[in-house]
């Protein structure tokens, strides 16, 4: 998370020190450390703007990396990589990234303008006894698709690597005994992402001119999350929890919600199986508290 810039006016926010937890120590009251001076208590027009904190969520190391993802999504080889479906999928993702007020670094506009030359390249008709083999507006993109995959996966088996200090520990006690539990396979970071932007897709199409403006608050919503998780006696669906009526900044709302609800374990995202539609339900430990008594 970078730090994000103040508004006009507003003083620079100054990112907390290690005195705070020194502070403590001598004092219970203590709320925080500004400038080297000790806080008591949080001050009466204390105002903090709603574009103060925003969330940076990093799911790709970068454009090749999103590429190679999508690809594999569709379950096809490299070299028959579809073009237009590839490119709406990438820039869909790039909007996403833009609507979550996300800095978006150089190289993926790049790659996107790649994908836009390509794509048009290919609309065009070859002319007449051309080699389109030799004059293939993907190969370049589809030989650095499969440098990248070989690198990756190359990096993928060196970090398999048992190493030391990280998997390998030096120890002189007996193995404890380890009771194994099936683990459900996790919710990964992309398909959320994916998840919320095929909602954010279909806000669009449910968005109507509002002349009052209503505050959406984030606490508030996950109360309401939090009451329709503990309603059902399943899983919610992930989709079910959004209002395409709200808008854009509802589903927003409702999104940091869901992410600040699961940071806190309140709730948890799980699949039945890679890919599968992603549900929402209480945390596994409270769920199985009935069945342990």
């Amino acid at each position: 998370m970078t730090e994000t810039p103040p508004a006009d006016g507003a003083p620079p926010y100054q990112q907390p020190t290690g005195r705070l937890s020194d502070a403590r120590r001598r004092d219970d009251n203590v709320v925080a450390v500004v400038g080297g001076k000790v806080v008591s208590e949080p001050p009466r027009d204390l105002y903090i703007p709603p574009d103060a904190l925003e969330v940076f969520l990093d799911a790709f190391e970068g454009p090749m990396d999103l590429l190679l993802y999508l690809t594999r999504r569709q379950n096809i080889d490299i070299e028959q990589i579809r073009v237009a479906e590839i490119t709406d999928q990438y820039m869909q993702y790039v909007e996403l990234m833009q609507t979550l007020k996300l800095e978006l670094a150089g190289e993926y506009l790049l790659m996107a303008a790649t994908l836009a030359q390509i794509k048009s390249r290919l609309l065009l008709r070859q002319p007449a006894g051309e080699d389109e083999e030799a004059d293939d507006p993907r190969a370049e993109l589809i030989r650095r698709l499969q440098d990248y995959e070989r690198v990756k996966l190359a990096a993928e088996r060196l970090d398999e690597l048992p190493r030391l200090e990280r998997d390998l520990h030096t120890v002189h006690a007996a193995k404890p005994e380890l009771v194994r539990r099936h683990a459900e396979p996790s919710v990964d970071l992309k398909e959320v992402l994916l998840a919320l932007g095929d909602v954010l897709r279909r806000a669009e199409f449910k968005q109507h001119h509002a002349v009052e403006f209503e505050g959406l608050s984030v606490r508030e919503r996950m109360s309401r999350v939090l009451a329709r998780v503990g309603a059902d006696t399943g899983f919610v669906p992930f989709d079910a929890l959004f209002d395409p009526s709200e808008g854009r900044e509802g589903v927003v709302v409702t999104f940091l919600a869901l992410m600040e609800l699961v940071r806190e374990g309140l709730i948890d995202l799980v699949q039945s199986r890679p890919f599968a539609p992603i549900h929402v339900c209480a945390p596994r430990a409270q769920a199985d508290e009935p069945n342990a008594d």
